[in-house]
């Protein structure tokens, strides 16, 4: 029997507008019949309901949130497609606390595919209650304001929101190795996804000095698609010759977008000791976009615990933060591992096991050369960071980056600070560190790789009197790391003006590299674990401040095999 499919003529289509809203009538009164008892959110506890009555959040004595929502409502919030905090019964006062309504908006609004929006100049305040917003549908914040009180908290770990996806991580089976740039893996698959990979035979990233530690087991993130295909703009970075975990975190597809709000954290006055606060907005799924935030910090004192990042992005791909101020926090001391006073690393960015994350057109509440206050940036085990027009107190990579790029962008006190490996870009950026890179000591200032600075400028220190060394770094030779440290292959240094004049009296000029280890000057002495030093150095218009000629290093003997060429 044949078929044939007619499409409607004008005058079959009567009134779609209304069919449509049939339709979604039918399916929200299902909804309602089906809910009648109750459907269990599964992320933050919360019970949803649609009974008759009011809609209101309660807590239930368990400390589950009980959503309910009036089916004349549930019809309403569907129609409009969004819902507000107030329809949950958020205050806004800047008193009350309003996180409970918060949270019962988003898990309503994940359940029923519905937009959040602030209510435009409400005040939120949320005090140090135990509880987490899930962020699962794009919300617009507006011109609101978030009051984050951490003055009395009940659980500093929690964050305030958590931008999540609905999609279930899954371990791998099979896979038993796999191989440094290995295109593809053989793994039943739902989809793309984010794969994560960890030896825990292997140790990488042991530290070294004041927070010296025992390493980290060996891991690493990357993209494929649902063939398996791995994507080759994030390579696979280690031989992992046992793998003890892998697993697959499936990535979403749409692009979820988070708008506007204004956030104030009044810091915490707790001890200050290393237990990071997390009061924060987290970010756990891909393709997601954080457009026009502000968070600003007030109130911190003498003394205070440290923070783990306002933005913490972690365990995704592909995030833009853009058109966003954020704010470095008050650095504080601490007795570390060794038993000696040390400053303590305070975020307002953390970025850590992500690729692909960009930030554009983002600046800095406080000033950038303040040194009062810490780095606004760190990352671990991430791939493809962009600055592109951020003003900065730094960028910052501890256990690892797999290729950078810095461009059109100001980074102040604390400058750029790296290991890592790929390709790491520098251009057109005013850089104001005690180096223009740091190669951080304490994980073997080691970059496998090419560092590329084009149309630059470095204000070493920030202009303050000093010395100017390009590549910053030392490296003892008597540590093992976990892995052969390298000092970049090659580095390419073009159209680069050193601003030195303000340097110290016995001053010959800029050096490339600076003494990265003053004890090794001769052949006698002995490297434990010997590093890889850089091959070649191509400079070309390099001009300074002081008329100074730029010259190797003052470890010449280090540095004797490096073949610097002068365009």
């Amino acid at each position: 029997m044949k078929t044939t499919l007619r499409l409607p003529d004008k005058s079959t289509k009567i009134n779609n507008h209304m069919m449509r809203k049939l339709l979604l009538l039918f399916f929200v009164i299902a909804g309602i019949t089906s809910s009648q008892g109750q459907t269990t959110s599964p992320f933050g506890n919360v019970v949803l309901t649609s009974n008759s009555g009011n809609t209101h959040v309660q807590v239930k004595q368990n400390g589950d949130l009980h959503v309910n929502v009036a089916p004349n409502d549930a019809t309403k919030f569907n129609e409009d497609g969004f819902v507000h905090y107030s329809d949950f019964g958020a205050k806004g006062d800047g008193k009350t606390d309003d996180i409970n309504a918060i949270a019962g908006t988003h898990a309503y609004a994940n359940q029923h595919g519905l937009s959040v929006k602030a209510n435009n100049g409400a005040s939120y305040y949320i005090g140090g209650k135990d509880r987490t917003a899930y962020i699962q549908t794009d919300t617009d914040f507006g011109t609101a304001t978030f009051i984050i009180d951490d003055k009395d908290v009940e659980n500093i770990k929690a964050s305030v929101f958590i931008i999540n996806s609905n999609l279930k991580p899954y371990k791998l089976e099979g896979i038993t190795s796999l191989k440094k740039n290995q295109k593809k893996i053989k793994a039943n698959l739902t989809g793309p996804s984010l794969i994560n990979v960890t030896n825990d035979n292997v140790r990488h990233y042991i530290r070294y000095g004041l927070n010296q530690d025992n390493g980290s087991s060996q891991t690493d993130i990357f993209v494929v698609d649902e063939n398996g295909k791995v994507d080759m703009n994030a390579p696979i970075i280690w031989d992992f010759e046992n793998i003890t975990e892998i697993t697959a975190l499936p990535i979403d597809q749409e692009t979820l977008t988070i708008k506007g709000g204004r956030f104030v954290t009044i810091a915490n006055q707790a001890v200050s000791k290393y237990n990071y606060y997390s009061r924060n907005i987290t970010v756990r799924r891909s393709n997601v976009t954080i457009d026009g935030l502000v968070h600003q910090v007030k109130g911190e004192g003498e003394h205070g615990a440290p923070y783990g990042g306002f933005l913490s992005i972690r365990n995704c791909a592909n995030v833009t933060v853009k058109n966003t101020v954020l704010t470095g926090h008050k650095t504080y001391k601490t007795i570390g591992s060794v038993g000696k006073p040390v400053s303590m690393g305070t975020y307002d960015i953390l970025v850590g096991h992500a690729l692909n994350v960009s930030f554009i057109n983002c600046s800095q509440s406080n000033d950038i050369d303040d040194r009062t206050y810490w780095g606004i940036m760190g990352s671990n085990y991430c791939k493809n960071l962009l600055f592109d027009n951020c003003t900065f107190s730094r960028f910052d990579a501890h256990k690892g980056v797999a290729n950078a790029t810095i461009k059109n962008s100001t980074l102040g006190h604390m400058g750029i600070n790296a290991i890592g490996s790929g390709t790491f870009l520098v251009e057109n950026s005013t850089l104001q560190g005690g180096s223009l890179v740091n190669l951080r000591s304490d994980y073997g200032s080691t970059w496998q790789g090419e560092l590329i600075i084009k149309d630059c400028t470095f204000v070493p220190n920030g202009g303050r009197k000093s010395n100017a060394s390009l590549i910053g770094g030392s490296y003892s030779g008597q540590h093992d790391f976990g892995y052969t440290a390298y000092m970049p292959e090659k580095i390419t240094i073009e159209n680069l003006h050193i601003d030195d004049s303000n340097h110290t009296e016995d001053y010959k000029g800029p050096t490339i590299f600076s003494n990265f280890n003053a004890k090794k000057t001769d052949e006698s002495y002995q490297e434990k674990f010997p590093n890889v030093i850089t091959k070649k150095v191509i400079l070309k218009n390099v001009t300074t401040e002081s008329g100074k000629e730029i010259s190797l290093s003052p470890n010449k003997f280090m540095f004797n095999d490096v073949k610097v060429i002068t365009k």
